[in-house]
């Protein structure tokens, strides 16, 4: 979906080194959209990413910054940098996020039990997935309810992953984002902002997948990019009104009839 829509808006994207928000924050920028791409620890990930987007279309489309979410001051930075370069913000992919490795490496193969977790590494997990995409769309809210439009998207997974033994803190992290999305659409409500949840929809080669999985498995899974159709549309005027919904990227039919990929894509987010 590169047709104009979305030339000169604005963006934000967190955990933006690897995986899903590398490919995302390629696909905004390859549509004219100028992003400021952040990461916690890795910058020079980000950096990597920016450089990419310049071979696609060019210098300062991306802008990369360090920047942790589970830290308000960062966020804070975050914010005042895209405002201070651009003079607005559009869209907010809050993507960052820890899993299961954080736990255990052998997460896959030797569930860990919850009360086998760390207390440390559970709110180190709750800090980034659930507190971060807080702090990050409190401060970003404001400036898009002043614009009178804006897209909050977080990035969600499947609910039988929510549910899966051993998954704690993870599972748990992500319905509270799903909670969040929900309660957040309704919060905006008429102000032009609209929230939704995007997930991939299948087990995907990021950086949570654990360096023990064989080679043929990781052949088999999902490709990041296959987040970038459905978060353009989302982060596009053509999805003016759908708030409060998740959208799964399998899911997406690819075709000229957009609304129609949208539609069999999208559910009530939440526990509907």
């Amino acid at each position: 979906m590169d047709d104009g829509t979305l030339q000169g808006r604005t963006a934000i994207v967190t955990g933006a080194g690897r995986g899903l928000g590398r490919a995302m924050v390629l696909g905004l920028a390859k549509a004219g959209v100028h992003v400021i791409a952040t990461a916690a620890k890795e910058v020079a990930e980000v950096e990597a990413v920016a450089k990419e987007a310049e071979k696609v279309r060019g210098t300062g489309l991306v802008i990369p910054l360090q920047a942790d979410v589970a830290r308000e001051a960062d966020c804070a930075e975050t914010v005042e940098t895209v405002m201070r370069r651009f003079g607005r913000l559009d869209i907010l992919v809050n993507n960052a996020g820890r899993g299961m490795k954080y736990v255990s490496e052998k997460f896959l193969s030797e569930p860990t039990r919850f009360w086998e977790v760390e207390p440390e590494t559970w709110r180190m997990v709750i800090d980034t997935n659930v507190n971060g995409p807080f702090l990050m769309a409190r401060l970003a809210a404001p400036a898009m309810v002043k614009a009178g439009w804006g897209r909050i998207i977080n990035v969600s997974m499947n609910y039988e992953t929510m549910r899966r033994r051993g998954f704690s803190p993870y599972g748990p992290s992500k319905a509270a984002l799903e909670s969040e999305t929900v309660i957040w659409a309704h919060d905006l409500e008429g102000t032009g902002v609209t929230v939704n949840a995007l997930l991939p929809g299948g087990a995907t080669l990021t950086g949570m997948i654990p360096d023990e999985v064989p080679e043929q498995i990781r052949a088999s899974l999902l490709d990041p990019a296959i987040m970038v159709p459905p978060l353009l549309w989302l982060a596009s005027p053509a999805s003016d009104g759908i708030t409060g919904r998740r959208f799964t990227a399998t899911k997406w039919k690819q075709g000229e009839d957009r609304r129609a990929a949208a539609e069999a894509a999208m559910d009530p987010a939440g526990w509907a």
